[in-house]
């Protein structure tokens, strides 16, 4: 007996009224079931994005296969691509892909390992990414920024508006939030960070708090290189203001 299924699917896949949920369960499974593209899901588990030469290491497959495994993905809405200049790096399409693959890992009784990044420990920890802050200290900005609600997701893209009170708070702390709005530029969107593989804040928004650190001596630039020394003061002030434990 076939059942009706619900006009959206868990992942969020739109389907159409005809689709049967064992037809979709199967096409999903066999997605899933491929040895290389299971390792591919299972190393995006830990929430980091990947680039495609990376997965395919992990895969150990070519390239070109695993740029034929990255499209099967992508279509049955398992992983989704993040354009950054010249690299394309892939993530999982929704926590509801991250549930399904640990109910695998239960049933399959085997623990997956973690990320562990290779970039030079002065340079993870605090950067410059072009105008704005990347690495650890970063990436913790941004999601303090979330978490205090200062600051939410647009509905397209990956954009970022301020609230009224993250407005309020980022003024009050020494942001110029209106000189950065007037930029002709994108006001604030997530840019994922080499390093940690999550975002961190771009954009007006972003280069006006790097600005800001670097006026108040929160961080200092390090001679010749990206790397960015988050000061003592900068410590204790980053903590008061945001949150953050450097």
């Amino acid at each position: 007996m076939r059942v009706a299924v619900p006009r959206h699917f868990d992942y969020g896949k739109s389907m159409d009224a005809g689709t049967t949920v064992d037809a979709e369960v199967s096409r999903i499974a066999a997605a899933i079931g491929e040895p290389a593209r299971t390792r591919m899901l299972y190393c995006l588990m830990e929430g980091k994005a990947r680039t495609s030469t990376e997965l395919a290491m992990v895969a150990e497959v070519t390239p070109s296969t695993a740029s034929v495994h990255l499209s099967r993905l992508r279509d049955d809405h398992l992983v989704r691509v993040f354009v950054q200049g010249r690299h394309r790096y892939y993530s999982l399409a929704s926590p509801a892909v991250a549930r399904a693959l640990e109910g695998l890992s239960v049933l399959a009784g085997r623990p997956r390992g973690q990320f562990a990044p290779s970039t030079p420990v002065p340079l993870r920890a605090a950067r410059t990414c072009y105008d704005h802050m990347a690495g650890a200290v970063a990436v913790s900005l941004h999601d303090q920024l979330m978490a205090a609600r200062w600051m939410q997701a647009s509905r397209k893209g990956n954009s970022y508006a301020l609230t009224g009170e993250g407005a309020r708070a980022l003024s009050a702390v020494g942001v110029d939030v209106e000189r950065a709005r007037g930029q002709r530029r994108r006001f604030a969107f997530a840019c994922l960070d080499w390093s940690e593989r999550r975002p961190h804040l771009g954009g007006a928004l972003g280069a006006a708090l790097l600005e800001l650190a670097l006026q108040r001596k929160w961080v200092v630039r390090e001679l010749d290189s990206r790397a960015l020394c988050v000061t003592r003061l900068g410590r204790r002030e980053m903590q008061a203001r945001f949150g953050l434990e450097v």
